[in-house]
């Protein structure tokens, strides 16, 4: 039965990172989400760019809407004038004009409905590209969360390692002292406690080193201090779900799959555009205004009441030669169309590769971890078994080192296979579009 569980790694998942014992704050792999989800330059340059998509459709809805505008323009004129004498003098005269006008497209084939449609499919398009985007860097911090945890509880097994050299370095310093062992034993063993102290260095180092990749990822402030939340673990034995079935989730459910989707519709919207050039365009109009002048017999407001006026017309305008630009417009919109089912028909295969991948990684995970608790057991076994024989003289200490290489490769490998399962199941579930609750 131990060979068939799979070991894998429940993390507390708070909002809030905890504070450790030490003031260093540790975080869960959920306050990581939240926090890259708010914080990461990626995602909100996307908000931004959806919130410029929201704008635009406004700007396109108004487009429907009559337009009005009001002008006042006064003005005065300074002019030489001859008098009754015959002599010049200066005159100034003060005149001016205002009024309003409104005017309204009433039928220009169809662009500004299409243009309100392809905004409503841009709007929802710079919306799924932000999810996909999340759904990139959710993959990319569980896999740094779970290498760091790797690391971590790789130190402690090499650290159990160096303890036991450390062990069988003063016991055959003793069996040395009283000479029942060669000092090339004792050479042997303390050169080996000196490469599992440089491994326990190692380890140390590629932790630190993971957590500086999370730390990237996340972008948090060069001199941000913190630690990831100990793992509860637990035995769980997953059911796989078949491949086609998760393979069609995905196709069915994927953001950028539906992005693509929205893309090519908002392509065909693009020809429906460009074919509008070739219709007639109807306007209507409307303004009134008036004017005055003080070179006038009358009053300021008789003039202006005199002067008004009001007009109403509608403008029909017909294509008849545009140079071939509606003729070009249309193919390149066509054009667009070809392309945007390219990416389509390229997002549906890569994803499809993406989860075949993600299927095959699970397999091999499970296998591996399978045939890593095995070799775990029995290398562990024959290692325990020389360390009895060694105490006793019935065995050389090289034998003790060649099995206890073994048991530190079989270890390794095991944690390695442990994680990659943890790892690769929970890759293979986010395709399907399980939140990833570690």
């Amino acid at each position: 039965m131990f060979n068939k569980l799979i070991i894998f790694c429940f993390f507390v998942c708070k909002c809030a990172p905890v504070q450790a014992q030490d003031s260093v704050p540790r975080w869960s792999l959920q306050t990581c989400l939240d926090y890259a989800k708010t914080h990461n330059i990626t995602l909100n340059s996307l908000r931004l760019n959806r919130s410029i998509s929201e704008q635009e459709l406004l700007l396109s809805r108004s487009a429907v809407l009559p337009g009005v505008s009001a002008s006042l323009a006064p003005s005065v004129t300074r002019s030489r004038v001859a008098d009754s004498n015959g002599d010049l003098r200066s005159r100034v005269t003060t005149s001016g004009n205002t009024s309003a006008s409104a005017s309204v497209t009433l039928y220009n084939g169809g662009y500004l409905r299409n243009d309100i449609r392809q905004k409503e499919l841009l709007v929802q398009v710079a919306g799924l590209d932000l999810a996909a985007s999340e759904n990139d860097i959710t993959l990319s911090i569980t896999q740094a969360y779970l290498n760091i945890l790797l690391a971590k509880e790789n130190i402690v097994y090499v650290r159990d390692v160096v303890a036991t050299s450390e062990a069988q370095v003063k016991q055959e310093q003793q069996f040395y002292d009283v000479g029942t062992v060669a000092l090339k034993d004792l050479i042997q063993l303390q050169a080996q406690l000196a490469n599992d102290k440089y491994t326990l260095v190692a380890a140390e180092n590629t932790h630190r080193q993971n957590l500086l990749t999370l730390k990237q990822i996340l972008q948090l402030p060069p001199d941000t201090d913190f630690a990831v939340v100990e793992p509860d673990t637990l035995m769980s034995n997953p059911v796989l779900t078949s491949l086609s079935e998760a393979r069609q989730t995905a196709l069915n459910n994927r953001p950028e799959v539906k992005s693509s989707e929205l893309s090519v519709e908002s392509a065909k919207l693009d020809v429906l555009k460009a074919r509008a050039g070739y219709l007639p365009s109807l306007t209507a109009g409307a303004g009134i205004g008036s004017s005055y002048t003080d070179n006038s017999p009358y009053a300021f407001m008789k003039q202006m009441d005199n002067n008004f006026y009001q007009q109403i017309g509608v403008t029909l305008s017909v294509p008849i030669f545009s140079r071939r630009a509606n003729k070009v417009n249309e193919a390149v919109a066509k054009l667009g169309v070809g392309q945007a089912q390219l990416t389509l028909q390229n997002t549906r295969t890569t994803l499809s590769y993406e989860v075949e991948q993600a299927y095959i990684n699970v397999l091999n995970a499970q296998s591996q971890y399978d045939a890593a608790v095995e070799q775990l057991r029995y290398t562990q076994e024959s290692y325990r078994i020389a360390n009895e024989q060694l105490k006793i003289g019935a065995t050389n200490t090289t034998e003790v080192l060649v099995q206890k290489n073994l048991y530190i490769q079989a270890l390794q490998s095991y944690i390695q296979a442990k994680y990659s399962s943890a790892l690769y199941i929970r890759i293979y579930d986010f395709y399907r579009g399980v939140p990833v609750t570690l």
